[in-house]
């Protein structure tokens, strides 16, 4: 039985003492590969330093974080293309746009997003979306490639029953991660409906840590609450689920 963490953070500051263990925990719950997404010029560094200090566990992505979209967001992608063609990257993420935070720069947000759909189409590499208050804005973008051989995740999928199932039209996976664990999320009714075959596993720590552990600072190895929980909502066993997801990823990003 193997897991695979397809969005996890652990390169943050948050891991600095005691990464060491982080990396102990994920290999005694059988989890073989960590993805770990982009967030800007300032990140690839601390990333790219994990990737060698466990290049047998940790694979990384690139691209632009919609909330890193700022006045200077031309220089960061030139930055994150620059290193797309120099470096070995499963994916291009995290990408995509996000209108909770802040709206300022949302036209350059769809500018960029829409950018870095096409280096991942020259590069025949799957994007990892970021929607937050923003699944119209980014169906309406990928409208525009419906066509193409664009494909991809929608990362800590926290959508309705009708925004996954046009998700999976488009041909995407739903990132399954912590949330689905809190009560009052509603993202297990959701996941109901559709077959396991359509997600992917996946934590985002350091943040959204599933229960047991909410409230706490996420972990990769904490995936295995969130494929306890899978396991319960599909009525089937946890190799199962493992095998499932983990075949999922590999196909996807190309392990």
């Amino acid at each position: 039985m193997k897991f695979i963490d397809t969005h996890s953070h652990i390169y943050a500051d948050d891991f600095e003492h005691d990464i060491e263990q982080i990396i102990s925990n994920c290999r005694d719950v059988n989890i073989e590969k960590i993805l770990l997404p982009n967030i800007d010029s300032e990140s690839i560094p601390k990333m790219n330093q994990l990737v060698k200090q466990f290049p047998d566990l940790c694979i990384p992505m690139m691209g632009l974080h919609p909330t890193s979209v700022k006045e200077n967001y031309l220089e960061e992608l030139q930055i994150c293309e620059e290193w797309l063609d120099k470096g070995s990257f499963c994916a291009i993420g995290e990408i995509g746009i996000d209108l909770y935070w802040d709206k300022t720069f949302v036209k350059e947000q769809q500018f960029a997003f829409d950018k870095q759909i096409n280096w991942s189409l020259d590069r025949n590499l799957p994007i990892v979306i970021h929607a937050r208050d923003s699944f119209d804005e980014i169906f309406e973008i990928l409208e525009g490639y419906r066509n193409t051989k664009l494909n991809g995740v929608f990362h800590s999928f926290t959508g309705n029953e009708e925004q996954a199932k046009k998700a999976i039209e488009f041909g995407f996976l739903l990132g399954i991660n912590g949330i689905v664990t809190f009560k009052n999320a509603g993202l297990d009714k959701t996941l109901a409906s559709f077959s396991l075959d359509k997600l992917i596993l996946e934590t985002d720590a350091p943040y959204l840590a599933p229960v047991p552990k909410r409230g706490k600072r996420n972990e990769s190895s904490y995936l295995i609450h969130v494929a306890n929980k899978l396991a319960n909502i599909y009525q089937v066993s946890l190799d199962e689920v493992a095998s499932v997801t983990s075949k999922n990823a590999e196909g996807l990003f190309n392990l």
